[in-house]
């Protein structure tokens, strides 16, 4: 982390391929059986200390309404009580204190008021809003999960670039499952 005290990170679990969703915008596919004898163990205590340094989500429309129907088939609300931000031009449901709407200039959203309030900000979906970010220099750090499945195609992790981004690999991690999880560094001075 190279920008001060907040870091914005932009996470997201696509296929080996690059597909955080079929065409639809189906997940099925997440929930692969594989086998890695020489991974790590993803146990509860892990998934509390990474989510212990997130001070709050950012998120698109799809993605929110995407969890809300997880939400409606049981699975919960996967964001708790941590501040969400959704941007959207839309009238969405808003069932959660924690939610809030945003429509407007994203660079003054994240810089004039994310960083100044929050540490931890991670940016969870989908890739529009992660192509938006990293396009206007607002990601520190990108988390990339990949599951060993191939689905052929769907909706890409990252949109179009006006350039190269040039990444900096931190840390690399195989888990039992057979998920490889990958943490990259943003250069501050691209060029």
């Amino acid at each position: 982390m190279t920008r001060g005290i907040s870091c914005v990170t932009v996470h997201m679990v696509a296929s080996l391929d690059g597909f955080i969703a079929r065409a639809d915008g189906s997940v099925d596919w997440l929930e692969v059986k594989d086998t890695f004898a020489s991974g790590e163990t993803m146990d509860a205590d892990t998934v509390r200390d990474v989510l212990a340094t997130i001070d709050c989500y950012v998120m698109g429309s799809r993605t929110y309404e995407l969890a809300l129907d997880f939400e409606a088939k049981g699975f919960g609300w996967a964001y708790g009580d941590t501040p969400t931000f959704v941007l959207t031009h839309r009238t969405l449901p808003k069932p959660h204190d924690s939610v809030q709407f945003y429509a407007g200039d994203l660079t003054a959203f994240v810089n004039e008021r994310l960083r100044p309030s929050f540490h931890g900000i991670w940016v969870v979906g989908g890739g529009a809003v992660a192509s938006n970010c990293l396009r206007l220099g607002l990601v520190d750090e990108v988390r990339y999960s990949i599951v060993p499945i191939l689905i052929g195609a769907g909706i890409p992790f990252f949109g179009a670039l006006a350039a190269d981004i040039p990444l900096h690999l931190v840390e690399s991690k195989a888990y039992a499952t057979g998920m490889v999880s990958l943490r990259y560094e943003v250069p501050v001075n691209r060029s």
